[in-house]
């Protein structure tokens, strides 16, 4: 049977020799990269180092594979060695995201787990027992509805709900009539009609899943809740205005993302800014309280965390089809296995920041957020503590002849 040194050898091709340089990088003076660490110790085992992943940017660019993606997970896989994918995406089910990576990324022999994969809202599980009756903003058509429910969660509302039911609530809203049909709740269900009150029961908090679809609509609907007086669309509170009605939770704060297109895009965290802004307008200036989860937080990296260590077991004793540990926010794991972890990202404001935060070594690769340059156009960005890679083959193999496990 093949050891892993040898085995990388027929599942990989040889390791890069120029891309990744091998002494220190200057960018605007400042020395942030080199691959000239001390290697760690020789009794590493490969069950003992991690990697988490980010997706979009690092696995995937929009709706195309990166090509390097497949040979560095499923020699992963083949070999046992852990990882999770970490990502600030969400909006769809778990094992639905899952079963579209492993067929995009053709690993059909080595799939990925959907015990293996953190989306922005997954750690939202864990607050079924605190939020009864939640709105539920962003995602496509009806799909953040489906995770929600999944998940737990006994009433769940979309703002195209309170649309159905008080048409004027943004009169300049893009919704179909067959959309409205086909995503929405009926009104008697929603309990969300203002002309009503027999029908118009409080809502407990807002949760924001993935990008909104319907913007407009979505922030005015988001800051009437706010605004209004302990839940109740139609209303608005007199007093109180130092804290929002109700919670507001953002499953991420990435100003940022990579798609097909030749220049990042605007991502939930500018939803979250422009939010802010109009209560901060609204409330004469008082700030938004409300809670973030994703990268860079720490409250997502101790969930992942978790989760890692979790798939570690799995491996080691075969139960890999089991339920995933449920961890509690901001709950760090205690006597982790793990010698060193490896957080691979494209975004140095999130996936790097949030890494370096954290303890884990951070790898920054060239396929997606990052562009050669930024540091010197930005020098405050958040430098990799470990290196640049030109994609994610690269940065496992480095990071697996600095355990001298290749």
């Amino acid at each position: 049977m093949l050891g892993v040194r040898s085995g990388l050898i027929n599942g990989l091709r040889p390791a890069l020799r120029h891309n990744f340089v091998h002494q220190a990088v200057l960018v605007n003076s400042y020395r942030f990269y080199t691959t000239e660490k001390p290697k760690a110790p020789k009794q590493v085992k490969k069950e003992d180092i991690g990697f988490a992943f980010d997706i979009d940017g690092v696995l995937i660019r929009g709706k195309h594979p990166i090509k390097e993606a497949t040979e560095a997970l499923s020699f992963l896989s083949a070999n046992k060695i852990p990882f999770v994918l970490l990502t600030n995406g969400g909006g769809v089910l778990e094992a639905d995201r899952v079963a579209y990576l492993n067929k995009l990324l053709h690993l059909e022999k080595h799939p990925i787990n959907q015990n293996q994969i953190i989306q922005s809202h997954t750690p939202l599980r864990t607050l079924i027992t605190k939020h009864h009756r939640v709105l539920v903003v962003g995602g496509p058509a009806d799909k953040s509805r489906a995770v929600a429910k999944h998940y737990g969660f006994q009433e769940v509302l979309r703002p195209v709900d309170i649309i159905r039911a008080n048409p004027s609530i943004c009169p300049y809203h893009r919704y179909t009539k067959k959309e409205i049909q086909e995503w929405s709740i009926p009104p008697n269900v929603a309990k969300v009609s203002v002309d009503d009150s027999s029908c118009n029961e409080p809502i407990d908090s807002i949760m924001v899943f993935n990008d909104p679809r319907e913007l407009f609509s979505d922030i005015q609907i988001i800051i009437d809740l706010l605004n209004s007086e302990f839940g109740q669309l139609g209303t608005k509170r007199i007093t109180g205005k130092s804290k929002p009605s109700i919670p507001i939770i953002f499953s991420n704060d990435d100003l940022y993302w990579a798609n097909d297109f030749k220049l990042p895009r605007l991502g939930q965290g500018a939803v979250r800014t422009a939010i802010e802004a109009l209560y901060a307008k609204t409330n004469d200036g008082v700030k938004l309280q409300s809670t973030v989860l994703g990268k860079p937080f720490r409250v997502s990296y101790d969930y992942a965390h978790h989760i890692l260590i979790d798939w570690r077991h799995k491996l080691q004793t075969g139960d890999v089809n089991t339920d995933a540990c449920l961890p509690e926010l901001n709950d760090p794991p205690i006597n982790s296995p793990f010698k060193n972890i490896y957080m691979v990202g494209d975004n140095p404001r999130s996936d790097i920041k949030g890494g370096n935060d954290y303890g884990w070594n951070t790898i920054l690769v060239r396929t997606g957020v990052y562009r050669d340059g930024d540091f010197v156009v930005d020098p405050s960005l958040p430098k990799p503590n470990f290196g640049i890679a030109d994609n994610v083959q690269e940065a496992v193999e480095q990071a697996l002849k600095a355990n001298d496990i290749l």
